[in-house]
């Protein structure tokens, strides 16, 4: 973790980040998009094959733009600058996730207000618009959800439902669409308690087989809770095939990553974003 410790200091001192830094997308900003209502619900196709049949179940919706730009989600918009820099971090943990057959990609941070959430939506879109690629983004944050949220999806029941066995998981999976691409999404829907006992469950476990069985060629983001805030994320970790760490310059302290390291020992870190870097002129990356 000692790049990660680097790429921190670095940015502090007002050295230009990595090239996994993601631009910066203001809390606020009076030019963004009110939220509009969402598009009809459209009815699923038919189709043949595991995938198929469990994606027929599923309700889809199309996604409203002015929505996702009021949430800083950008990257399905292959227009807006501001994509490029979700399209390179997409190629680089796609290459290094196939070089090792991996599915399952886990996105954490070591404290709330790094940003993992709006990182790992943005992401998932970038890959939906990738011709040959699916993906199924799933909110696994049970303390703090904000994946429907930032999609803009009025659900009635989510993965707690799942674990819970009050709902089955094909009908609450959400194909979610915009413009040509779309991506599933098992969202949660309200905070819970007991969280953490619910992330180690058997029921967990045998959600996230089951999703590994219906998508065997989806590549599957899971929006963990922060590493440090709980032990939520710790739970889960045995599972993924992969880490990504989001890391935020004014956000995360060196002790952080220092404790964040601990935990990811046994971890594959696919890649570590820097978020929230000051936007600086340069004709070069650095790599981490």
């Amino acid at each position: 973790m000692e790049h990660i410790r680097q790429a921190v200091e670095r940015a502090k001192a007002g050295e230009f980040a990595p090239a996994d830094h993601l631009p910066r997308l203001d809390e606020q900003s009076s030019s963004l998009a009110a939220p509009q209502s969402l598009g009809d619900v459209r009815t699923p196709p038919s189709g043949n094959g595991r995938a198929h049949h469990a994606e027929a179940q599923c309700t889809q919706i199309v996604l409203n733009e002015a929505h996702l730009s009021s949430q800083r989600i950008i990257s399905h918009d292959i227009s807006d600058p501001r994509a490029k820099s979700f399209d390179m971090l997409r190629t680089q943990v796609l290459q290094a996730m196939d070089l090792k057959a991996w599915q399952f990609l886990a996105v954490t941070s070591p404290a709330p207000g790094c940003g993992k959430t709006l990182t790992a939506v943005n992401l998932a879109l970038s890959i939906a618009r990738r011709s040959e690629r699916s993906v199924v983004l799933v909110d696994m944050d049970l303390q703090k959800p904000q994946v429907a949220n930032y999609l803009g999806l009025k659900c009635d029941s989510g993965l707690v439902e799942v674990l819970q066995g009050r709902s089955a998981l094909p009908a609450t999976i959400v194909k979610a669409g915009i413009a040509d691409h779309e991506l599933m999404v098992l969202p949660t829907r309200a905070s819970t308690s007991g969280s953490a006992e619910l992330l180690a469950s058997r029921a967990m476990t045998a959600v996230l087989q089951e999703i590994k069985r219906d998508y065997p060629s989806h590549t599957i983001i899971l929006d963990l809770p922060p590493l440090l805030s709980s032990d939520d994320a710790i739970a889960v970790l045995p599972q993924v095939d992969c880490v990504m760490l989001v890391t935020a310059v004014g956000t995360t302290t060196v002790a952080q990553i220092e404790e964040c390291s601990k935990h990811l020992l046994s971890a594959d870190v696919v890649r570590v974003v820097l978020n929230k870097v000051p936007e600086q002129d340069t004709k070069e990356y650095c790599y981490y």
